[in-house]
């Protein structure tokens, strides 16, 4: 397998493990949390290294894992307190805590790969050269045989407590009515946020670990309102996004770090836009088709309030709306072509007339006032 393929393969991987838990952060509005543990648990790391001395051990991931853990106690510490609100407390903590890693990396871990270049773009390219080697057989990439076990590990959390994430994540008061614990689940997926990060930070730096993590799940929320739709869209994005990203790179000749990020902000910029409900193009569309049901239905209530008095003929033309509609020669004209095409009034020599569904519509508009 061609180092590549290697590299593909990692950056895939990483994206479907970073999206699984990314999904549930979006959903409780938590993203930020995934910038703090992904830049704190440098402090697991190099604490860690700095009492054992090496960076193979895989007693690093526990370490930081742990650091992870810690940061969502102290935000939640200090959320308690209702001193300051939750974004408040992460802008408290995970600065203090990364400052306290990049110093430490700093003054007692000069000498070693694990410096500020890698902390924040990662080393993907090398990453195929780190192999995996038990009993002579090669398992391939360190990086990669890693993410695939916590992709597994993910992807069994999700399966063995999905109802429970589920139910915690969009009411945690009937979780708890019913017997399930909150605060547990909550703690099991930071944990498995802080495990994803800690494995996906070798490789991408924390900057690429926050974008697998928040961005393909805000684009797949913004596509879908199925939450099992939403993690396998927010994989296929992150994955996408991966791969394209390489390809970028490798055309642009640049960082794949920073050509993944550039690739899954587009795969945002066009769900943002184009999203068949929530994007702005959608809404403006909406916006639009209110704002000429609005005047249709307007017109509907001017033409039933004047149906069969004796000034009808006068009220029921188009060139007469202005007066008490006060509305432009040109907008009544389209507002009256509007109403036609949708069934509400019909057009008989120059006067107008509703029909009954544009009496339904201005008699439901009036109840409804």
């Amino acid at each position: 397998m061609s180092a590549d393929v290697e590299i593909v393969l990692i950056a895939i991987v990483v994206a479907a493990a970073c999206a699984i838990p990314g999904v549930f952060l979006i959903l409780r509005r938590m993203a930020m949390m995934s910038d703090a543990i992904s830049h704190t648990v440098l402090l697991g790391i190099v604490g860690v290294y700095l009492l054992i001395g090496d960076l193979d051990s895989p007693l690093l991931l526990v370490g930081a894992a742990a650091v992870g853990v810690l940061t969502v106690t102290l935000v939640e510490i200090v959320t308690r307190t209702k001193l300051v609100n939750e974004d408040a407390a992460i802008g408290i903590i995970f600065p203090g805590l990364f400052a306290l890693a990049i110093v430490l990396l700093s003054v007692y871990a000069r000498d070693v790969h694990l410096d500020e270049h890698v902390v924040f773009q990662g080393d993907l390219v090398f990453a195929p050269f780190d192999r995996l080697v038990i009993g002579g057989i090669d398992l391939g990439p360190r990086t990669l045989v890693t993410m695939v076990v916590i992709l597994m590990l993910n992807l069994a959390l999700i399966s063995l407590l999905y109802k429970e994430l589920k139910l915690a994540t969009f009411d945690a008061g009937l979780a708890a009515a019913l017997g399930f614990s909150p605060e547990l689940v909550h703690y099991l997926l930071m944990t498995m946020v802080s495990i994803t990060a800690v494995g996906a930070f070798d490789a991408v730096g924390s900057i690429l670990v926050i974008a697998l993590m928040v961005v393909p799940p805000a684009s797949a929320y913004l596509v879908t309102d199925r939450l099992s739709w939403m993690l396998a869209l927010s994989v296929g994005i992150g994955a996408t996004g991966a791969l394209g990203g390489f390809w970028l790179s490798r055309w642009l000749d640049t960082t794949i770090g920073g050509s993944m990020v550039a690739m899954i902000g587009v795969i945002f910029a066009v769900c943002f836009l184009f999203a068949p409900d929530r994007g702005v193009v959608a809404i403006a569309r909406r916006r639009l088709r209110q704002r000429w049901d609005f005047a249709q239905t307007m017109l509907a209530i001017h033409l039933l309030h004047h149906e069969g008095t004796p000034e009808a003929d006068i009220e029921s033309r188009v060139d007469h709306l202005w007066e008490d509609l006060r509305w432009e020669p040109d907008f009544a004209e389209q507002v009256v072509r509007y109403a036609e095409r949708r069934g509400v009034v019909r057009r008989s020599a120059g006067l107008l007339s509703l029909t009954s569904e544009g009496r339904g519509i201005a008699q439901e508009a009036l109840v409804r006032s």
